[in-house]
């Protein structure tokens, strides 16, 4: 049966934290033998630094390794592929993970460029990378932050990087909400840290993070997510993967009071202010049909950006893969809606490119 507790520090010193939470659930019991492939995924879905709220901080992932070498596992791996249009091999060096890796002699692998394996999930095959698929102890570490598609993404949406890209466009294909709580079926994590310390709780690319200076650790990503929830002040329900993801057993959505054992206090009483709500207001003109993340991700910096300098896009303007073959009359955003009479070229394009289109179309 899988443990229903989830604990909780607050604090600044991630690695510190880490270590500290490792040690309250005895994770070294946990893992099946000594010489054991033990892979850390974290969340850099874009090169951009921690502090931004959208990646996984360095300071977690040493946390990680210092425990678990001080408990003599030796095979420790570093796993992630960042979404379509970016770098992971950018977002090592950005965010200090292959200094790390140098550091403490462990792995660090690009699944952008791994072998991949066929899965049957409840939404059909799904190529898998097999890094991730062949750990014998896989360990996620997500952030806790807001998603423009998804409402929120924590522990289930953070195994989306361990697809290969045209995987990854498949599951946008798909509407994201049940590929996901599909892929929880065949991609089980055996130990979750969250990275609550400053996630952006708007936006999944960063840019406005929130201080709440906290983590959790526990094993079931389905009762993690709704926690996450919880704490965001999001109900689980309108995160339509999470009650799926239940539905195909990849976990439970129930949560007890008695399930949370706090390791310490804050220092100050700071906790989770109310969603802003801003990515709706700036999305609120956009006709999206089954959009790929990064194209996604884009256009909101942009019309966030353009909202800031006061300067708001009020038209129309459709994006997706939805789209794709399909003559629109006005700003299509992406390969997929090249039929637009106004259209933004790329896969995924810049936010750069996107603005100066709508500049130019106000």
């Amino acid at each position: 049966m899988t443990d229903r507790t989830i604990y909780t520090i607050y604090g600044t010193d991630a690695c510190a934290m880490t270590m500290a939470l490792m040690e309250k659930a005895d994770v070294a019991s946990r893992i099946p033998k000594k010489d054991a492939r033990i892979c850390m995924k974290p969340n850099l879905v874009v090169a951009k630094p921690p502090e931004s709220g959208a990646t996984t901080h360095t300071g977690i992932l040493e946390g990680v390794i210092r425990y678990l070498q001080d408990h003599g596992f030796t095979h420790i791996d570093i796993i992630e592929g960042s979404w379509v249009g970016d770098s992971t091999r950018r977002a090592f060096s950005v965010t200090g993970y292959d200094k790390l890796a140098k550091k403490y002699g462990v792995g660090l692998y690009d699944l952008k460029g791994d072998d991949t394996r066929s899965m049957p999930t409840p939404a059909g095959n799904f190529d898998v990378c097999c890094r991730a698929l062949d750990a014998d102890y896989l360990i996620n570490l997500p952030v806790l932050k807001g998603h423009c598609q998804t409402v929120m993404t924590c522990a289930l949406k953070n195994g989306k990087g361990c697809l290969p890209d045209r995987e990854k466009r498949h599951f946008h294909s798909m509407g994201l909400m049940k590929p996901i709580a599909a892929l929880s079926t065949v991609l089980k994590p055996d130990l979750i840290l969250v990275d609550s310390i400053c996630g952006d709780l708007n936006f999944e690319e960063g840019g406005t993070p929130v201080q709440t200076n906290r983590m959790m650790l526990g094993f079931d990503p389905v009762q993690m997510d709704t926690y996450g929830c919880r704490l965001m002040g999001i109900d689980p329900y309108e995160v339509d993967y999470i009650p799926l993801a239940e539905k195909y057993g990849s976990g439970s959505m129930e949560l007890r009071e008695e399930d949370i054992v706090f390791l310490n206090q804050p220092k100050d009483a700071r906790g989770f202010p109310p969603r802003s709500g801003i990515v709706s207001s700036l999305t609120r003109n956009v006709q999206q049909k089954n959009a790929c993340s990064a194209c996604y991700g884009s256009l909101v910096h942009a019309l966030y950006r353009m909202q800031e300098e006061g300067r708001p896009f009020k038209k129309n303007i459709w994006i997706g893969q939805g789209y794709e073959g399909q003559a629109i009359e006005g700003i299509g955003i992406g390969r997929c809606c090249a039929g637009a009479t106004k259209n933004v070229p790329g896969c995924p394009p810049s936010a750069e490119a996107i603005m100066k289109l709508l500049e130019e179309n106000r």
